[in-house]
């Protein structure tokens, strides 16, 4: 999940200070402010993960603006996008939904409205040549960016077959340096991570295979775009047409006419090929409509982004990477998927 940055401004309106005009520009600034408020474009953030950058399909293609909705989207690397988030400095951002809670745990509130995809196989532990299961990984070094997640996925492999965190050793280190991580340390086994850095870090080291992925746990981890609640308050309609606009998107990826330009777009957006961008997708389960309002039902299970988060809220607690456990139901708003 990657890169380029752009620079975010505020502008301070002026102070008068002439006491017997005081309340003209009073009144004036706020006549002239509910305009400029209205048409501000909503500010999203998103990165290098198929259920964030098939957006672009729409950006390039004039939809938001057909859609009658003013967008400005922000490209990050996947951890700068959440510290935009916190920061003020958006208002949406593309996340996992454990992702999400950790951002709201930190004192950035926000609700997730959109529900793209859930991971399905760009997730994996890559494991050196020799290394191929992960029973093997007991007594190992594995390499994760920890708390993230990753890590997650790492915690539920090693729950599946029969172990615990304590079998082996983490080493911690950002998702997109763990490819050199794998390829430079002897003494490092496997490493948990996303696409595409899980394709770089295939290539890194001959022979690798990965022996565990989101595939083998469909619904661990589910992606959104989750909003500043003011936001969503105050441009309900805005976003409803947000929305409106990811399942053209879909649509458009799904249809075996247009998919060859989706991809084309959506590869061209990470400086990869279509050919390269292809098995990426295939692991990405993008949601319809139809897919986001049954995932977005009530239920303790992975089917459901409720029991998705839970089970993401629980691993966050456990290994400390907040202290109280989080109300789910506060961070999820099904309505305005359900009003399609």
């Amino acid at each position: 999940m990657k890169k380029i940055k752009s620079a975010l401004t505020e502008i301070a309106p002026s102070r008068l200070v002439r006491r017997t005009f005081a309340g003209i520009a009073t009144a004036l600034a706020i006549g002239a402010a509910v305009p400029a408020q209205a048409a501000a474009p909503l500010k999203i953030g998103y990165s290098d993960w198929p259920g964030y950058v098939a957006f672009q399909i729409a950006i390039d293609k004039g939809w938001f603006k057909q859609a009658g909705v003013d967008v400005d989207f922000e490209w990050f690397d996947y951890s700068a996008s959440l510290d935009a988030f916190s920061a003020g400095k958006l208002d949406a951002v593309g996340t996992t939904n454990g992702d999400a809670l950790v951002t709201g745990a930190s004192g950035a509130r926000n609700v997730m409205i959109l529900l793209t995809d859930y991971s399905s196989g760009n997730d994996m532990i890559v494991a050196k040549p020799g290394t191929k299961s992960v029973e093997a990984l007991k007594g190992k070094k594995i390499g994760v960016e920890v708390g993230l997640v990753d890590h997650l996925l790492l915690d539920t492999a090693l729950e599946k077959h029969g172990m615990k965190e304590a079998d082996v050793t983490l080493v911690n280190a950002k998702t997109n340096e763990l490819p050199q991580v794998l390829g430079s340390s002897s003494d490092i086994a496997a490493v948990a991570l996303w696409q595409p850095n899980a394709s770089e870090a295939l290539k890194r080291v001959p022979g690798s295979r990965p022996i565990f992925t989101s595939a083998n746990a469909p619904g661990l981890i589910y992606d959104v775009f989750t909003v500043n609640p003011a936001s969503v308050a105050a441009r309900r309609a805005d976003w409803e047409k947000v929305i409106g606009v990811w399942y053209r998107c879909v649509a458009y990826i799904n249809d075996p006419k247009t998919q060859p330009d989706a991809l084309k777009i959506m590869s061209a957006r990470v400086g990869l090929t279509p050919e390269q961008y292809l098995p990426l997708l295939k692991g990405t389960q993008l949601l319809d409509a139809a897919a986001a309002k049954k995932a977005f039902g009530k239920g303790p299970g992975l089917d459901s982004l409720y029991g998705s988060s839970e089970n993401a809220d629980k691993f966050n607690v456990r290994n400390a990477v907040y202290k109280q456990q989080q109300d789910v139901n506060n961070y999820i708003d099904p309505s305005l998927t359900a009003a399609r």
